[in-house]
């Protein structure tokens, strides 16, 4: 029976991904499979590109690197290239190397394990990299996402939340996240998978890495001061282990604020990390129109 090693959402946290590559190597694993977005949100995107092409782990695309390939291509629209709301992420993309670039632009939306091919992986659900499956997910739409594949297995990320769910004819298993984890645990967090089938076994790891290293590395690199309030807040989200970029955008758009450094005060006063995103709206807006 295979063993297979699933990991995602490294998210330009080389320090992260090498904790994970030594836990992984104490392991007996049959096949390591990247469940994407392993570029975006963070200042080490060429880095963990290279890593993980020298191993040879198979990946598929997430969000990120579409988000950041628009980027690259400069198929965005006008006031990305300018405003300072988006000066993160054209930082994020002009870290890249050409390397980088062609690989994730090469990979698919989805795949299946080779030593399991009832195993298929996708970054989001079958439907979209973007739509994230967790503990919030209705069990009849968890069934939607399950009865789109035709194996007995279902491997997602995207939330940056472990998830297990399990039916009589089948598994969901949401990995986590090896480079930004939202639930609360700052620790690079990944799955390994052993046997076949509904019952295969699922142990979601923890691994602890030199996150102080990760987050000096924001400084000397100059993404913290240049990447202006998307790394500001991604700095957050490291030390935290929460949401913090998603939240601040979604209160400037809803109070009509500049999306900028000067708000983050009244920003601050507002939020509380670890508060559900649907919670958090309805605090901003009462009245239900986001």
């Amino acid at each position: 029976m295979p063993t297979i090693a699933i990991l995602a959402d490294v998210h330009a946290n080389l320090f992260a991904l090498d904790a994970v590559i030594a836990d992984i190597a104490r392991h007996q694993v049959d096949e390591v499979i990247v469940a994407g977005d392993m570029v975006g949100r963070g200042p080490q995107g060429s880095a963990v590109v290279a890593r993980i092409a020298e191993l040879g782990w198979r990946s598929v695309k997430g969000n990120h690197e579409d988000y950041l390939l628009s980027f690259c291509r400069g198929d965005i629209p006008d006031p990305w290239r300018t405003l300072d709301e988006w000066a993160g992420s054209r930082w994020m993309a002009e870290e890249l190397n050409d390397e980088a670039v062609a690989f994730i632009d090469a990979l698919p939306f989805s795949l299946l394990a080779t030593t399991d091919p009832t195993l298929e992986v996708f970054h989001g659900s079958p439907r979209s990299h973007s739509e994230g499956i967790g503990a919030w997910t209705p069990d009849d739409r968890l069934r939607e996402h399950f009865d789109a594949i035709e194996g007995s297995t279902l491997i997602c990320a995207h939330t940056h939340r472990p998830l297990v769910h399990r039916f009589d004819d089948g598994l969901i298993v949401n990995v986590g996240s090896v480079g930004l984890p939202f639930n609360g645990d700052w620790r690079a967090q990944y799955a390994i998978l052993d046997g076949h089938g509904p019952s295969r076994e699922v142990t979601l790891r923890q691994v602890e890495y030199d996150r102080e290293g990760f987050l000096q590395h924001y400084r000397s690199s100059g993404f913290l001061d240049e990447g202006d309030i998307t790394a500001r807040l991604l700095y957050r989200e490291v030390q935290a282990a929460r949401p913090f970029l998603v939240p601040f955008l979604k209160w400037a758009e809803l109070t009509e604020r500049e999306p900028a450094l000067e708000a983050l005060d009244d920003f601050d006063a507002v939020y509380e990390p670890g508060i559900s995103m649907l919670d958090f709206l309805k605090r901003i807006d009462p009245s239900g129109r986001f």
